[in-house]
């Protein structure tokens, strides 16, 4: 049995068996910066079903069912404040809305991010949750990839390059990990996520052979390479604020800051 106040505490983390469950941007917001206060970062809205998309039900009335069901305008949220009296752009994908799955609005979200970064002379993190791309926009979905790609490439050729951190959570898949989740100048990832392009049964249908046990989780790609870090998610905060400020070449962070809830999160 878990409580949700115990269950709120630990950030969706269970207390007996450590296991990651997911946990909504603005409550990791919650927890992520200091003081728990941040500002939205408005990302520019979209054309609203392009393609006038129709399978069981309309592309627009799905929308309209996960925005009602989220409580958000689509998969991302963006947002700037500091962490460890840090300043940080975050961007977090939920994997509630449809999958997390990219459309343009997540395009232009990632793009926006990094305009902000770029603007606060920031860092940049985007923790990333995502079935793939979105069907239902079609080959809009699929020009995120290097639009994405191609935004993220300003932060290097800023005047002062600006660090690029991406946290891969379960899961993490598709056209997504094809593109900017796999983009990072330092590759997080959380405990046990699954973080692939295909499916491992897809990958075993198609090559008919067992695969081996943990395959496309955060320690098996830990151990062939793939990521840098596989960091517990109460130790997310402290991660990204020390990785950020070493490739800043800034001072380490301000030991004793609070999370939202009171705790010392000294590095």
């Amino acid at each position: 049995m878990l409580y949700h106040r115990e269950l709120e505490h630990s950030q969706n983390v269970c207390p007996g068996c450590d296991h990651h469950m997911a946990i909504a941007p603005r409550q990791r917001f919650g927890h992520l910066f200091d003081g728990g206060a941040y500002r939205d970062i408005e990302v520019p809205q979209p054309p609203v079903d392009p393609l006038n998309f129709r399978d069981q039900k309309k592309y627009s009335d799905r929308l309209r069912a996960a925005q009602a069901k989220v409580g958000s305008s689509d998969a991302i949220i963006v947002a700037e404040g500091e962490i460890l009296k840090t300043r940080f752009v975050v961007a977090a994908q939920d994997f509630d809305f449809m999958g997390g799955s990219m459309g343009m609005y997540v395009g232009n979200a990632i793009s926006a991010a990094c305009d902000a970064a770029i603007r606060l002379s920031a860092p940049l993190v985007v923790f990333s949750a995502a079935g793939g791309a979105r069907m239902q926009e079609g080959i809009f979905s699929l020009m995120q990839m290097p639009r994405t790609t191609v935004a993220l490439n300003r932060l290097k050729l800023n005047r002062k390059p600006l660090p690029y951190i991406v946290v891969l959570t379960n899961p993490t898949t598709g056209g997504v990990t094809a593109s900017y989740a796999m983009l990072g100048d330092v590759q997080i990832a959380e405990p046990k996520a699954l973080i692939g392009f295909a499916g491992p049964r897809v990958i075993e249908q198609t090559i008919r052979e067992k695969l081996p046990e943990g395959f496309q989780r955060s320690e098996y790609l830990l151990e062939h390479g793939m990521l840098d870090r596989v960091v517990h998610r109460s130790r997310i905060r402290e991660e990204i604020a020390t990785v950020a400020r070493l490739l800043m070449g800034m001072p380490e962070a301000v030991k004793g800051e609070l999370t939202s809830d009171g705790r010392s999160a000294a590095v």
